[in-house]
């Protein structure tokens, strides 16, 4: 039994990799629609050899007969949108900010909170990619012997800033490359080139910003623990894809980085690259295109007792956005609830 399935913001980086990401799972589906802007209408886009036209989304009336719809067009297109998918019968499932803390929609990590999927009234929402990442790597830790605080610097590639701020960074390297001045920053606060930016999304009143923020309030919601502590410093770097987090952790329980590492080793979705003398450990440029979150530099942390430190690393286009929609429809498959 296949499935009709919609994709809605169908030509951005995440609308894209969906299109990959269904084609290499085999995903069964039996027909499929893409929608996007009125400047991206009559676009085609291949999926499984078969071209296939983009339709503007705000001039179909209506949705019915789709049975999943994968969400990335931005907060306020599923706002709009997702409960009239929904209405119309679909499941939706939404890559934006939108729902995330909605306590009507599940917010779900297939590795983390499957069950959660159970509880959907037609939206499901996915974590922001940071949290995702974190999350897959922390929760057999957490399973084993409880964490209660988090402190976690990320280090995220320009990627999650969409296919404008790629551009930035390829222009500012092209223009310094030949000698010319640098063309200043559009799509993101500070000149990114070279550089830095130690803000992703708003500040919000308490100084942190409001990146920082989810990474706080989606963990609490999806490990269902709303006293477990987080604190996260979320840094802009120039790598074009692939996030890294660089992650403390205070346990409620004894537990070696020797321990550590052969749990994880086991867990679903996690490849262990754990070997310094080897300068083995995840970087950026090696896990882009993989689905898998990869972790290294486990160590017992020197601030937190009992506490690890580790190094984390995923691609945030695939694990962070459109692999990680793709489990949760495989789950909606799975449980037959769609």
């Amino acid at each position: 039994m296949g499935y009709r399935v919609a994709i809605v913001g169908a030509t951005g980086e995440v609308g894209r990799a969906f299109l990959k990401v269904l084609e290499e799972r085999n995903f069964p589906v039996d027909e499929l629609y893409l929608f996007a802007s009125e400047r991206s209408e009559g676009i085609e886009l291949t999926f499984k050899g078969e071209r296939i036209k983009v339709q503007a989304l705000n001039k179909v009336s209506s949705f019915s007969g789709i049975d999943i719809a994968l969400f990335s067009a931005g907060s306020s297109i599923s706002k709009e949108y997702a409960p009239k998918f929904a209405s119309d019968g679909a499941v939706v499932i939404d890559n934006s900010s939108a729902w995330r803390l909605d306590p009507e929609v599940p917010l779900v990590v297939p590795e983390v909170n499957p069950e959660d999927v159970k509880e959907h009234k037609g939206i499901i929402a996915n974590p922001n990619c940071s949290t995702i990442q974190m999350l897959v790597a922390l929760k057999p830790i957490y399973d084993a012997v409880g964490i209660s605080h988090i402190v976690v610097s990320t280090y995220q590639s320009v990627s999650g800033a969409g296919a404008k701020a790629i551009r930035e960074l390829e222009e500012q390297v092209k223009a310094w490359c030949e000698g010319k001045e640098m063309p200043e920053a559009k799509n993101l606060p500070k000149r990114i080139a070279f550089n830095v930016i130690p803000q992703i999304d708003v500040f919000t009143e308490n100084g942190y910003t409001k990146e920082e923020m989810k990474m706080l309030n989606e963990t609490r919601k999806m490990l269902h623990d709303p006293e477990i502590r987080v604190s996260a410093t979320c840094v802009r770097v120039p790598v074009f894809y692939g996030h890294s987090e660089a992650i403390s952790v205070k346990l409620k329980g004894e537990l070696s980085p020797e321990e550590a590492r052969e749990i994880l080793k086991k867990a679903k979705g996690v490849v262990v690259v754990d070997d310094p003398e080897e300068r083995a450990y995840p970087i950026a440029i090696e896990v882009a295109g993989r689905d898998e979150v990869f972790v290294g530099r486990i160590t017992r942390d020197l601030a937190f007792e009992p506490g690890l430190s580790m190094w984390v690393v995923a691609d945030n286009i695939r694990k962070g956005a459109a692999t990680n929609a793709v489990q949760i429809a495989e789950l909606l498959h799975q449980y037959a609830l769609v």
